[in-house]
């Protein structure tokens, strides 16, 4: 008997491994290391090409050299190919990050804003094509707040629908927000208390929505208006809990959203470490407590500027919010993997932040 058991184990945990090990492949369609991926993944068609950084930064408990570097810097040509995808977590600021998007970058054609539109008109100097891929410049195309198994699944063919034969082959540059999950989820929480819902959303993976088996309504009604903190932490299908993990992850690798396609330790472990991969490998992400460096990363990363500051905002509804440490406990626990993620993303934005500084010294010097 107890052999059998220490068998199964060696089994699930030999299995476990080989996705891990396969997932750059299976994800990027190419080998770890290379700076540019092309094609023949789920990115689409060789016509589009996903930047994605390459060096040898590492975090601590992650494997050495790989992609991901911390002081790369990837350029982004407004007038050629460029596209940049924003993946828009909820509660993570995503909403005053976008604005700063199509509002404050200094462009020599900037983004046409008219009064009382919700989208803004972002195109390349001279060209009817768009160089800008979010909320409000082109829409929910993707479905309400898409995730990057969204993303990757649509964005070329949802750019292709709109401009046709782009002139130049398209190069797309990932970017995202994460904040410190205990807040976001707190957040969250308060914000379907007030009457929000994301019923809009598609959830689409392997390119067809959840069943409602896979995915439970949490409330029947027409939303989850007053739901008590207890309630909105017992519904076990609320996609609240480890969001910013399962945003991020590639969810093709866990059978989408049929939880009963593998045990739960082993789906939570593919999805946590295919979340740090992804984030990795984006060309770049900011955090939601880090507003100046966030900014000063992102212009660095790409060589843009914008033309306002970042503004830190220490006192939200979230902060201001006391639960008692029962209900916190219960919080923490139900997001384990964003804490986790979230630790990673810290310490790997801290080294990209130090490495840009260094680089910025050099520079000031006379080093190239």
């Amino acid at each position: 008997m107890v052999e059998r058991a220490r068998k199964a184990v060696v089994v699930a945990a030999a299995t476990t491994l080989v996705l891990l090990v396969t997932l750059n492949v299976y994800q990027y369609g190419c080998p770890p290391g290379r700076p540019l991926c092309r094609g023949g993944g789920p990115f689409g068609s060789p016509r589009h090409e996903v930047v994605i950084p390459s060096g040898s930064e590492t975090v601590k408990g992650e494997p050495g050299p790989g992609p991901g570097a911390a002081g790369r810097v990837s350029r982004f040509d407004v007038r050629g190919g460029d596209v940049l995808v924003f993946l828009h977590i909820q509660k993570t600021g995503g909403t005053t990050f976008g604005r700063h998007l199509v509002r404050d970058l200094a462009l020599e054609e900037p983004c046409r804003c008219l009064s009382g539109q919700k989208k803004c008109v972002c195109r390349r100097p001279g060209r009817r094509e768009t160089w800008l891929f979010s909320r409000f410049s082109t829409g929910w195309s993707c479905g309400l707040h898409a995730d990057w198994t969204e993303l990757t699944e649509c964005v070329p063919e949802a750019l292709d629908r709109q401009e046709s034969q782009p002139q130049a082959p398209r190069r797309y540059h990932y970017v995202t927000i994460l904040r410190e999950p205990v807040s976001r989820y707190i957040s969250e929480w308060r914000h379907v208390q007030r009457g929000a819902t994301w019923r809009a959303a598609l959830h689409r993976c392997a390119r067809r929505a959840p069943t409602p088996a896979e995915l439970p309504p949490c409330y029947s009604s027409r939303d989850w208006t007053g739901v008590s903190l207890e309630d909105f932490m017992g519904c076990t299908s609320n996609l609240a809990n480890n969001r910013q993990v399962r945003m991020l992850a590639d969810l093709k690798l866990v059978g989408c959203y049929n939880t009963s396609s593998m045990h739960d330790p082993q789906r939570s472990r593919i999805l946590l470490e295919s979340a740090k991969l992804n984030l990795r490998q984006m060309a770049f992400f900011g955090l939601t407590e880090e507003q100046r460096r966030t900014q000063q990363l992102f212009e660095w990363t790409f060589g843009l500027r914008f033309s306002a500051p970042f503004e830190q905002h220490n006192v939200t509804r979230a902060a201001g919010t006391d639960l008692g440490t029962v209900a916190m406990a219960r919080i923490h626990r139900l997001n384990r993997l964003d804490m986790e993620l979230y630790n990673y993303a810290h310490n790997l934005f801290l080294q990209r932040y130090a490495t840009m500084a260094r680089q910025q010294v050099l520079l000031a010097q006379g080093y190239s």
